[in-house]
């Protein structure tokens, strides 16, 4: 007997890793330092001490970045069917913008627990890791515990797989991730573990992307 078949692939949106060059790196670290340090922690679901909105001067971190990401992701990740479809997000008839722009400084034994995002992307750059998760997991009260089960200090995104179970995607985070981001569907689940002995700040920015009808 011969069983006629083809395979039926599944589609994961995913998300973008992307590494920043020099001077966008440049440009970030001046928005930070010229930030008002005016609260932003209301707005955020991170127990953290720190977060303050920063500006995107003459829109330069939008134009340069951003909104190549998002033409990207449209044109080459989301499937035809939806790119054309005008009750999406990805409709021509919609614009782009930065809505929200923010920097986070992250202090030892501080979580940021599972949380979304609003609006249609989100993203996350990390500036500063003053740890390595290496390093972090060797300490006295992990052991015993499975390797793929130590999360001190990683990132980590959390969705369901093609089977419906929760899965996760953690990045073990250490100085050589400074400088790289992650572009990813803002209802895309993520989170920040603790990191232990060090007394500086993890140092991230994060922001929302949202849409508007085109004039």
């Amino acid at each position: 007997m011969t069983l006629e078949y083809k395979a039926i692939p599944i589609h994961q949106l995913g998300w973008l890793y992307v590494k920043l060059d020099k001077e966008v790196l440049d440009f970030l670290w001046k928005m930070i330092n010229k930030s008002t340090k005016k609260n932003f922690k209301d707005n955020l679901a991170g127990n953290i001490s720190e977060s303050y909105p920063i500006d995107d001067d003459g829109n330069y971190f939008f134009k340069n970045v951003l909104h190549p990401l998002t033409n990207r992701w449209i044109n080459d990740r989301v499937p035809s069917l939806i790119k054309h479809t005008p009750t999406v997000p990805c409709a021509e008839n919609l614009e782009y913008y930065l809505h929200q722009f923010w920097v986070n400084y992250q202090n030892q034994y501080e979580v940021n627990p599972c949380h979304d995002h609003t609006g249609l992307f989100s993203f996350a750059i990390w500036m500063k890791i003053p740890y390595d998760c290496k390093e972090q997991n060797k300490l006295p009260f992990l052991d015993g515990i499975r390797e793929d089960d130590k999360k001190v200090g990683c990132f980590e995104f959390e969705y369901l797989d093609m089977y419906g179970d929760v899965a996760n995607t953690a990045y073990r985070l250490d100085p050589s991730h400074e400088g790289y981001m992650v572009f990813f569907p803002a209802k895309l689940r993520h989170m920040v573990y603790p990191f232990y002995e060090t007394e500086e700040p993890r140092i991230s920015i994060a922001g929302n992307i949202w849409c508007k009808t085109k004039a």
